[in-house]
């Protein structure tokens, strides 16, 4: 069982703090009485999943010994517009680039964080699909889907 706390210290501000020790803020934006001055708490969600599949992908290319200079995760996610305002779809783009990095091999690493080790796409997967694509060194490599909508189809 993992525990957590969450603490209202102003307004709309909380902070949260899990097992690690670390402290975690959130908040509201002014529009909805908040300060403004932290990440909202739906999109940490997203910040998550980027965390989770990005410690994945990297870790699985490090052990690969290759020469990773740069990874970023783009993600974006598409809300419905009524109440309660739920992600519907999220889009990762893994961008991976270093010199002779192959491109197999980053899908590889997406195929096993997804479909293995990244226990929050697991989890947010059950809600809405989760489309991925990766590009390496600037050029797509393949994308798929993970999901409600599921059956993979790589390119």
């Amino acid at each position: 069982m993992q525990h957590v706390v969450v603490r209202r210290t102003h307004n709309l501000t909380f902070l949260a703090k899990g097992e690690s020790g670390h402290w975690t803020a959130m908040d509201g934006d002014a529009e909805s009485g908040g300060d403004d001055g932290a990440a909202r708490p739906k999109e940490l969600l997203l910040f998550a999943l980027g965390g989770c599949t990005g410690f994945d992908v990297a870790s699985i290319l490090k052990k690969k010994r290759l020469d990773v200079r740069e990874f970023i995760l783009d993600i974006e996610a598409d809300t419905r517009d009524e109440l309660p305002k739920v992600y519907t779809e999220v889009r990762l783009a893994y961008r991976v680039d270093g010199p002779g990095i192959p491109p197999e091999d980053v899908l590889r690493a997406i195929h096993l964080s997804q479909e293995k080790y990244c226990s929050v796409s697991a989890m947010l997967r059950r809600a809405f699909p989760i489309h991925w694509k990766a590009v390496v060194n600037g050029v797509e490599a393949g994308a798929g889907v993970e999901g409600l909508t599921s059956s993979r189809a790589d390119s």
